[in-house]
């Protein structure tokens, strides 16, 4: 069996080359049912059909993520500033371009962290998570959050598949991919933001300060 050059997945090209004898070879045209997906090639990864490692993974420069809300919203309907302490909570996950979230004690977070600790001695974590709480001051008409920007960095490498019987016509599959994770509090720098913000309430979250037990009060409501 034979199999494309190429595969198109997100917009790129994806490169794929493999042989029936183990060595890295150019692979034929062929129809296009005859060949793997990105997607199909790394779900053997992760339930172990394929024998997989991720080979050549290289770190890049820490980067602080988008803002995100973490707390409840603090709606102020009465005539006076208002504060209040209020608890927040972040979990910040993994994702990789070929196929999606990494899941945490999944088969293919173990081959990450196992290539990249051997690569660098540096402990690759899939899940972050935070806890604490925050004074939150909020002028009258006005909603107040806390918002918090988490370290993150990316790590390019390539998946080798290999199978005990050829699949698509071979032993071997080779699939560039990019894992973006949370890196640790001061990696290249950069660090965590946790940031007070707030704005005027809308037409209807003002009408939930003129009617029932909301009226003249400071209240909180899941974001």
């Amino acid at each position: 069996m034979t199999t494309n050059r190429a595969l198109r997945y997100g917009g790129r090209t994806l490169a794929f080359t493999a042989t029936a004898l183990g060595m890295i070879a150019a692979a034929v045209p062929a129809a296009a049912e005859e060949q793997p997906t990105a997607e199909q090639l790394m779900a053997d990864c992760s339930s172990g059909e394929g024998k997989c490692s991720f080979n050549s993974p290289q770190i890049g420069e820490a980067y602080l993520g988008e803002p995100r809300q973490v707390s409840d919203l603090l709606f102020n309907c009465t005539d006076s500033a208002a504060s209040q302490s209020m608890s927040w909570a972040d979990t910040v996950g993994s994702s990789h371009s070929v196929g999606g979230s990494v899941t945490v004690g999944g088969g293919i977070e173990g081959i990450i962290t196992a290539s990249v600790t051997a690569t660098y001695n540096y402990t690759w974590q899939s899940s972050h998570t935070e806890t604490s709480s925050f004074t939150v001051n909020v002028k009258p008409g006005h909603v107040g959050w806390i918002s918090r920007s988490q370290v993150m960095q990316r790590i390019s490498g390539t998946w080798q598949t290999h199978y005990d019987d050829p699949e698509w016509g071979h032993y071997y599959w080779f699939v560039p991919d990019v894992v973006t994770g949370p890196a640790p509090n001061g990696t290249d720098g950069k660090h965590s933001a946790v940031v007070v913000k707030s704005r005027k309430m809308t037409a209807e979250e003002k009408k939930l300060c003129s009617t029932g037990s909301t009226r003249n009060q400071v209240f909180t409501h899941g974001g």
